[in-house]
């Protein structure tokens, strides 16, 4: 006997598809601020001759699925039959115990629906074995249906993709929120810029642009120290309670994840074990990151199990793993990577530091995590490479975020304090000066609205100091208009 009825997962499918009642239904569930994702997603799901399904990678509350009701929404608003569009979750506990060909079958026997199905499966990803089987029968065997799935492990994603999705499916992977879409989402008095502005342009501007440019950040400045705290998570952007909202982002995004996602898709033998690492993490984050010290100071476990527990946290979208990288430079650092948490919020959230935007160390490390999220999702389906340069034999000698492209290579050193002033022997200076480095852009990012403009070191490509907020909100709403991947 089973488990689960046909009668339970029907009332559980219309609880969750109100809209084939009440086609209206819908718009209590779309939220009028769209983020990047939702573009590209729609367009997987909506192209006239290229059929592919889309598969949206993201830690939780990133606003996965906001984005299917949006959808769900836009379809509806163009004239297509509320019932031949299906929403489900899979942590639905019922949901969990039927498969994936069975909620299919069932849905299709309920009504008599014609033409192409529209189906967006929700945390199916963790919770469905052999998602990539499924996902590629249906591919091949159903030509009627579009399909968008979500999941949170995306390493998961692109080995089954990787396996079985060559030219069927597209995996996005939705970061949080970047400081541009955070003051979209509030309705903000946005700084009015000029048309297409990118990073790359602001070399060529006078003293006098660049003031008048950094003048209309102003504004805003609260309201970053506030992003800093608070982080991309679109529902506790919104929340009125700032304390209140790092306590859920704490138990929703951190303990969840750790303690129940990450438990239930990878081999983690010690939870403990885990929340321990991910706080020394947490405590260690911009740091380079040594596997062998880490399993010592964790109850000296053993190195194989660390680097385990480092890979499912990178699978599962909580940490960033930046590799060293050369600069034209023989001596550079070999095979110690260093951490970046997700979201600099999460990290505030974990480590609860009173009055954290007074202590100059922690919100350099804050900002230096905000700048490498940014660049991550800026550059995300380019050809870039990311990673962070340090001499092999002088560890002081140190690029925060290096960006290499075919044609391109860009520095990012995070100076995010009062005084941003660095030495000719910084590194950032010295590769700047040598032509075999092949230096394109380099940025020094700097804390003050009035600390900009080129630095005053003699080098082959000019160091442009850019104030943080300027530097982030530009990048942003680049990636925002489809510039992303081109500074």
């Amino acid at each position: 006997m089973a488990i689960v009825n046909d009668e339970q997962v029907i009332k559980v499918l219309r609880q969750y598809n109100p809209w084939w009642r009440t086609p209206s239904a819908i718009k209590e569930e779309s939220k009028p601020h769209k983020r990047l994702a939702y573009y590209e997603a729609l367009k997987i799901l909506t192209h006239k001759t290229i059929r592919r399904f889309a598969v949206l990678s993201g830690m939780r509350r990133v606003g996965k699925t906001t984005i299917l009701y949006q959808i769900i929404d836009h379809l509806i608003d163009r004239g297509i039959n509320p019932g031949n569009i299906l929403y489900a979750t899979f942590d639905n506990p019922i949901l969990k115990l039927v498969n994936v060909e069975n909620v299919l079958s069932i849905y299709e026997g309920m009504y008599p629906i014609e033409g192409t199905r529209y189906i967006l499966f929700d945390e199916v990803l963790q919770y469905t074995e052999n998602w990539e089987l499924w996902m590629k029968v249906i591919y091949d065997s159903r030509k009627d249906i579009r399909l968008i799935a979500t999941g949170s492990a995306s390493p998961i994603l692109e080995r089954g993709a990787a396996d079985s999705g060559t030219g069927r499916w597209s995996v996005l992977k939705i970061p949080t929120m970047s400081f541009y879409e955070y003051c979209r989402l509030l309705g903000l008095d946005l700084p009015v810029l000029e048309d297409e502005l990118r990073l790359s342009e602001l070399q060529g501007f006078s003293s006098a642009q660049l003031g008048s440019l950094m003048d209309k950040f102003t504004p805003l400045q609260n309201h970053f120290n506030r992003y800093l705290m608070i982080g991309g998570f679109p529902e506790l952007v919104l929340s009125d309670d700032d304390v209140y909202a790092q306590r859920m982002l704490r138990e929703d995004v951190v303990d969840k994840v750790i303690k129940r996602d990450v438990l239930s898709l990878f081999n983690i033998r010690s939870p403990l074990l885990m929340e321990k690492l991910f706080l020394y993490l947490c405590m260690n984050s911009t740091e380079i990151f040594n596997a062998t010290t880490a399993a010592k100071e964790l109850e000296n476990t053993s190195i194989t199990t660390v680097e385990s527990y480092i890979k499912a946290l990178e699978m599962s979208n909580l940490i960033y793993l930046a590799k060293p990288m050369d600069v034209g430079s023989k001596g550079a650092l070999k095979g110690k990577p260093k951490i970046f948490i997700a979201d600099a919020a999460i990290r505030n959230a974990v480590l609860m530091i009173d009055d954290v935007l007074s202590d100059e160390k922690e919100l350099g490390a804050m900002v230096e995590t905000t700048v490498y999220k940014h660049m991550v999702s800026f550059y995300q389906g380019s050809p870039a490479q990311l990673g962070y340069f340090r001499k092999a034999k002088n560890n002081q000698k140190e690029v925060d975020v290096v960006v290499e492209l075919p044609r391109q290579k860009i520095l990012c050193e995070v100076k995010y304090r009062n005084n941003s002033h660095i030495a000719e022997t910084d590194a950032i200076v010295e590769l700047c000066r040598d032509e075999q480095t092949k230096v394109t852009n380099a940025f020094l990012i700097t804390k003050r609205l009035d600390d900009f403009g080129i630095t005053k070191h003699k080098t082959k490509v000019p160091i442009l100091r850019v104030p943080a907020i300027a530097f982030l909100y530009i990048l942003g709403k680049a990636e925002a208009e489809g510039w992303n991947g081109k500074l």
